[in-house]
């Protein structure tokens, strides 16, 4: 099992960096941010873009992977967007790997550009959009048209420093979205279905846990050969409440078969309020165990 933490973009960055580097030497494999341009009840706060928050991330650590959970095709179009992944995996030497996944309806990222009246299939154009970066960071050069996209000629030198990309990790729920992460994704991420009962939720888990299996045999790919990742941050309950809250998703994940988990950071009031003295005894009292395991 590894750990991971989501940091959202909020924070200036004298306020933030110590945030990150203390990601890696809590010992957390992964830490991660939110894509998004403004985000649900946080939209008329502070907040700060994912690509630089991350370049600056990487500058900040040294062995901690990086990633965005989830960028999707809501405001980013794949040609500018691979350049700024290249950008991300060159910087942090290979340490950035891309969250992907469909993006809400009607949320803030949908609606803050102006509806333009051409109307969107949102699965079309994610798997559009998940194809069409897989081919420009995979190729020197691209040509594609599709229903919303297009590149001409476009290139990707120098190329990333993971060959023959960085890893993809998809968020998907339904059967069609599950799919391009069975065909596409080095790892598939779910959040589970909302519900005010936690049984309730991590049933949901098992149940996309499960379709996945299903998607990764109709694409022929062992079911051993994909990560999964289990994001907490729709739970009901707030995973980082106390250690053994902790323990008990780790625990849970962990029999569902689950390789990854991911918890937000603790703020101070609102979504995801918690305390980071309880962050601090996760990393002192459970991480070192995640690690030791799996050396």
């Amino acid at each position: 099992m590894r750990a991971g933490i989501v940091i959202l973009p909020e924070y200036r960055w004298p306020d933030a960096e110590p945030k990150w580097r203390r990601a890696e030497e809590y010992g957390f494999d992964h830490a991660w941010t939110f894509d998004h341009l403004g985000w649900e009840s946080l939209v008329d706060g502070p907040w700060f873009g994912a690509v630089p928050t991350l370049a600056l991330a990487a500058r900040a650590t040294g062995r901690i992977e990086l990633g965005t959970l989830v960028a999707s095709p809501n405001f980013r179009h794949p040609v500018p967007f691979a350049r700024e992944i290249l950008a991300l995996d060159d910087v942090s030497a290979g340490r950035f790997t891309l969250g992907v996944g469909a993006g809400g309806a009607g949320d803030y990222d949908s609606t803050v550009l102006g509806a333009d009246g051409r109307p969107v299939s949102r699965f079309r154009r994610f798997a559009e959009f998940v194809e069409f970066l897989d081919a420009l960071l995979s190729s020197e050069r691209t040509t594609l048209a599709g229903e919303y996209y297009a590149a001409v000629d476009a290139r990707n030198a120098p190329g990333p420093v993971r060959s023959p990309r960085p890893p993809f990790v998809i968020a998907a729920n339904g059967p069609k979205a599950l799919r391009v992460a069975a065909r596409f994704g080095q790892g598939w991420i779910t959040t589970g279905a909302p519900s005010d009962d936690l049984d309730t939720w991590w049933r949901h888990v098992a149940d996309a846990a499960a379709r996945f299996d299903e998607a990764l045999d109709e694409q022929g790919r062992e079911r051993g050969s994909v990560r999964r990742f289990v994001q907490t941050d729709a739970a009901p309950v707030f995973s980082l409440s106390s250690v053994e809250t902790y323990r008990d998703f780790l625990g849970r994940a962990a029999e569902l078969g689950f390789t990854d988990v991911v918890a937000p950071w603790p703020r101070r009031e609102g979504v995801f309020a918690g305390s980071e003295q309880v962050l601090e005894a996760v990393a002192a009292e459970v991480l070192p165990g995640l690690r030791a395991r799996a050396s």
